[in-house]
């Protein structure tokens, strides 16, 4: 691997991070697109029937 590469790997982990739980997952990516904020589908259900 090239260090472009590695750069490039870094950051899509840590887009796949979510800013509620702090845990890796591929949801955080498909909910950034959909409602642009950066949170998991477990995260996004707890916010959905517990907002706060």
């Amino acid at each position: 691997m090239t260090k472009q590469n590695k750069d490039i790997n870094k950051s899509d982990s840590e887009e796949m991070l979510c800013e509620e739980c702090k845990k890796l997952h591929d949801s955080v990516f498909q909910n950034l697109i959909l409602t642009g904020f950066k949170i998991c589908n477990s995260c996004r259900v707890s916010k959905t029937i517990f907002p706060v």
